[in-house]
Parts: C-alpha cells; sequence; structure tokens
C-alpha cells in the first residue's frame, strides 16, 4: 500500500525552500514535565508539514509554542529568517486555525472572516476585496450573510480557514482540523483544504492524531513521543523505511520480530519464532550475534496451501482468525511458537487461490527480502 498517489497535488512552481520554519532545540516543561523534549526540526516554504502522534506525546504544545500561546522554557523558533520566539502572538506573521474554529456566534461568515483585519485597522475597501475573494477562495461566499448555526461542520472549517488565510499569514497552524468532522466529510474535506492550501502557497504546520489524515495531506510527517521527535520524512519514507519499532507500530500495522544476526553479508537473521530464518536485502550494520528488531507489513505476506520451496523468509501456521475488510481480508495466524502473525490479503491474492482460507487451515507464508526493514534499537 501507498499514500503518496492519494495525496493532493501541488502546482507547479511552488517549489519548496528549505529552513522557511525553523524550530531549533525546543524545550518546555510543565512542572516536573516535559511536553517538548529539545525538539528541533526545519520547514520549508510552501510545504505542508504534520506533526502526527498520540495524546499527550506533545505535538499539540510545540504547535502552541510556534503561535506564541507558549513561550518555550529554551530554544527558538525562526520563521523567514526572523526570530519569533519572545513575539506575542499578534505580531507574529503566524495564523492558527483552533480545533474548535472559534467563530463568533453573533456574527455572519463576513465579520468572522473580517475580523482579524479590522482589529489591524485595514481599510474597508480593503477588508471588503480580501474577505470576497478569501471566501470565494473557500467557496463561502454565498453564504457570507449566515451566522455559524446555520452551517455545517464542514462549512464553519472553511470559514474558520478563510479568516486564518485572509490575514496572509507566513505561517498557518492547524491544529486537528478535521477532528469535529465525521469520517465521510472528513475524508473529502482532507482533499479539500489540501488543494486550497496549495493553491494559495501557503506554508502549514498540522497537527494531527490521525495517521491517515497524516498521509493523505502531508508533504513530509515528523512522528512525535513522550515530547520527542521519532522520525522525519514524506509519508512513503516513514510507512516503507520506519526508523524504529514506535513509528512502526504506529503509522500502520506491522508484525515485528526480533531476531539476531547469523550472517551479515548476508543479512540474516534467526528468530526464534520461526523455523527458517529472516534474509534482508541491502547492506547491514547490526554485528554478528547481535539482536535487531526487524518490521514486516502484513500486506507483503503472500499466502499459500502449498509448501514455498525456499530456505528463508517464509512461516508456517494455522489461521486462527480472520475479518472481511471489503478490499482485502485480514487474517491471523498461528505459528507453531505461539506466535501470531497479521496478513492482509488483497482480494485478488484470495481469489487466485483454490479457495478462500478457513478457520483451522494450515497455510504457509513468504516475503521477499526487501520487504524486511531492520529497525534502530
Amino acid at each position: 500500500m501507498t499514500y503518496e498517489a492519494t495525496r493532493p497535488q501541488k502546482p507547479p512552481g511552488q517549489e519548496a525552500k528549505a529552513d522557511f520554519v525553523q524550530i531549533i532545540d525546543v524545550v518546555k516543561k510543565f512542572g516536573q514535565a516535559t511536553a517538548v523534549d529539545h525538539v528541533s526540526l526545519s520547514i520549508r516554504k510552501n510545504e505542508f508539514f504534520a506533526l502526527l502522534g498520540s495524546s499527550g506525546c506533545g505535538k499539540s504544545t510545540l504547535l502552541r509554542v510556534m503561535a506564541g500561546l507558549e513561550t518555550p522554557d529554551s530554544g527558538r523558533v525562526i520563521v523567514d529568517g526572523q526570530d519569533i520566539t519572545q513575539l506575542p502572538p499578534y505580531r507574529r506573521p503566524v495564523n492558527m486555525m483552533f480545533q474548535s474554529y472559534a467563530l463568533f456566534p453573533h456574527m455572519n461568515v463576513e465579520d468572522n472572516a473580517a475580523y482579524g483585519l479590522r482589529r489591524e485597522g485595514v481599510g474597508s475597501s480593503e477588508i471588503r476585496d480580501r474577505v470576497a475573494a478569501a471566501l470565494d477562495l473557500v467557496q463561502m461566499g454565498k453564504f457570507a450573510k449566515r451566522k455559524p448555526h446555520q452551517l455545517s461542520g464542514g462549512q464553519q472549517q472553511r470559514v474558520a480557514l478563510a479568516r486564518s488565510l485572509v490575514k496572509r499569514p507566513k505561517l498557518l497552524l492547524l491544529d486537528e482540523p478535521m477532528s469535529a468532522l465525521d469520517k465521510k466529510i472528513r475524508q473529502q474535506t482532507q482533499f479539500e483544504l489540501g488543494n486550497i492550501l496549495y493553491s494559495v502557497g501557503v506554508t502549514c504546520v498540522m497537527v494531527t492524531h490521525d495517521q491517515e489524515e497524516a498521509m493523505t495531506m502531508a508533504d513530509r510527517l515528523a512522528v512525535m513521543n513522550e515530547g520527542r521527535i521519532m522520525q522525519v520524512g514524506t509519508p512513503g519514507e516513514v510507512y516503507e523505511s520506519p526508523s524504529c519499532s514506535f513509528c512502526a507500530e504506529f503509522i500502520g500495522s506491522t508484525n515485528l520480530f526480533t531476531g539476531v544476526c547469523a550472517s551479515e553479508q548476508a543479512g540474516q537473521f534467526a528468530c526464534e519464532d520461526l523455523a527458517a530464518p529472516l534474509q534482508v536485502r541491502g547492506p547491514i550494520t547490526v554485528r554478528m550475534n547481535r539482536p535487531a528488531r526487524l518490521s514486516l507489513r502484513p500486506e507483503r505476506i503472500s499466502m499459500s496451501f502449498e509448501p514455498v520451496g525456499r530456505e528463508y523468509n517464509w512461516a508456517m501456521g494455522t489461521v486462527e482468525q480472520y475479518a472481511y475488510m471489503g478490499s482485502y481480508t485480514l487474517y491471523y495466524i498461528r505459528l507453531p511458537s505461539g506466535r501470531l502473525m497479521a496478513v492482509d490479503l488483497s482480494r485478488l491474492a484470495v481469489t487466485s487461490m483454490h479457495r478462500e482460507p478457513d478457520y483451522g487451515d494450515t497455510v504457509y507464508l513468504s516475503w521477499g527480502p526487501e520487504h524486511l526493514v531492520v529497525l534502530e534499537q
């Protein structure tokens, strides 16, 4: 499975410039608890960047530090060459769209979008033109006189986005922008929001705990855990080549094995759970007789009723559970060691077998050396 093809496409001519936003060794503590632990990041101009992690990992605190709503205990935040670490929120070239959208219920759509410009003392004719352009951009111009309670969740989100974009920020921060929407609307809105932001050409940092959302929308993402950055890369890089066990398990699902290096040159590992050795493609840095963790995605595994007929990267087991998921079937295979392996078989792969595997069937699993990833300890 690849996530790159599903993302909105950035228009040509929006080449990313490195180091447009720099987070330099930022630390933020609340009492004895460290929410952000020496985080450094470099974000490119016009990039859509996602901070991904579970609740309490520090991603929202880092976003609030960037917005000026929290002051870091140490470290710096630089946007387009300007150190904004000590600037108050209203003096930063940054705008933030909150999770709740924070629309004023007594104001109509037009007035909500114009609020920030009025506070800055922008002339009425310029406000009118900029608000009209922003509402047209998010396809909310015809709802300009409606109040927030007269709008759907998706429409309220668009108004909040227009209010953020009308001020023409250098950096737009999105805090869980899809959390208030139901699943069907959320999936549709991901593409709409991504295309709008790409058309404007604004640099964007989004916080989310939703893996699919980050994979769909982001050019690059950072996986956070306990206040630290675990891995930074494109969705494809993080999914296909996780750097550690946490990233392998947090992004999608995986089978994790602990093996001992049996041959550095051949890239082979002996694993207690498997009768056959694991073989990895390419050079490895693990020394002989040293342990390592290896990741194998469920969709990379083939299944058959016949023995594989090779010396490495195979296993035999019995079908213990399975679930029909529409485009694929998820199987749990019990190995002789007692270990359960997860296998995702596409409907095409299932129908190519002479019958569908059923409870208690003996099956053989196999996978290529290129599908095993050696993880950092």
